[in-house]
């Protein structure tokens, strides 16, 4: 059978990179007695995936794990005995059993289907460049910025250490700035839940607010934040600091670079915008 897990990962733990995120899972699932499946070879590994990589210094309630397991198990079991076998850091939030693909087609894994996600975003108390705004007047400034016919940037890519010009507005989807940010239960932007409380899908009952500390750093501090939803994925995967760098730029910064915010990872979706579905 194949699962799909939903996690959340904060704390202390941000400072890990993904590849020990992956050992620390691999081990996680031999201490919790799942019974996992084996690529054949020299080398067997167990079968698993991971939806997007978080960046270092990133917390997230939305990341998303793909694994195959040789005996049958309800989605509830799968959540208790993860759990049971988790670090503070990594809480389990949901499993869903995949469907066969039809037709003898190949198993679409969350790696290739993930398309959008959703992150928050916070400036960090101590910039200076930020916190001599009024609050009113950067949110009166993201209006005017997203407003923009087009928002051209410089990304970087680091594969091959070049630069390459791009339009950012076409895979900007979405963004709530102000109070409704820090107000809202629920701060994600519109999407589809494909799946509901049934035999194939089961989710812990209570999902702690993992960006609580965050949103009332905010409200005590005054502080900008911004919703964004952008285009995720292999094809077109834009990162939250480009976003904000240029909005850094057209406020009339020259060091963009050097400013500091924190980021917290809400879900991630597949599908085309605006029709998109939580993986």
């Amino acid at each position: 059978m194949n699962v799909r897990v939903r996690f959340a990962k904060y704390g202390a733990v941000k400072f890990i990179g993904h590849l020990d995120v992956l050992r620390y899972f691999q081990k996680a699932v031999r201490r919790s007695g799942l019974k996992i499946a084996y690529s054949q070879g020299f080398h067997p590994h167990q079968i698993m995936s991971f939806a997007s990589p978080l960046g270092v210094g990133i917390t997230s309630e939305g990341e998303y794990m793909d694994m195959e397991l040789t005996a049958e198990y309800t989605p509830q079991e799968i959540v208790d005995a993860l759990n049971s076998a988790m670090v503070e850091g990594f809480t389990v939030l949901s499993a869903r059993i995949l469907p066969e693909p039809e037709n003898g087609r190949k198993r679409e894994t969350a790696m290739s289907l993930v398309t959008a996600a959703d992150y928050l975003v916070t400036v960090k108390e101590n910039d200076t460049f930020f916190t001599t705004k009024s609050l009113e007047e950067l949110n009166d400034a993201w209006v005017r910025f997203y407003g923009q016919e087009s928002i051209p940037v410089v990304k970087k890519v680091k594969k091959s250490n070049t630069e390459t010009g791009m339009d950012l507005k076409p895979f900007l989807f979405g963004a709530v700035v102000g109070t409704e940010v820090t107000e809202a239960a629920d701060i994600s932007l519109p999407a589809v839940t494909a799946h509901n409380n049934d035999n194939t899908f089961y989710e812990v009952p209570e999902i702690p607010d993992f960006a609580a500390e965050q949103k009332e750093l905010c409200i005590e501090k005054n502080l900008f934040s911004v919703v964004l939803r952008v285009s995720a994925g292999s094809a077109n995967n834009i990162k939250p600091e480009l976003v904000m760098e240029a909005f850094v730029r057209f406020l009339g910064c020259e060091d963009p670079e050097a400013l500091q915010f924190r980021i917290h990872r809400l879900d991630m979706y597949t599908g085309e915008n605006p029709e998109l579905t939580r993986l």
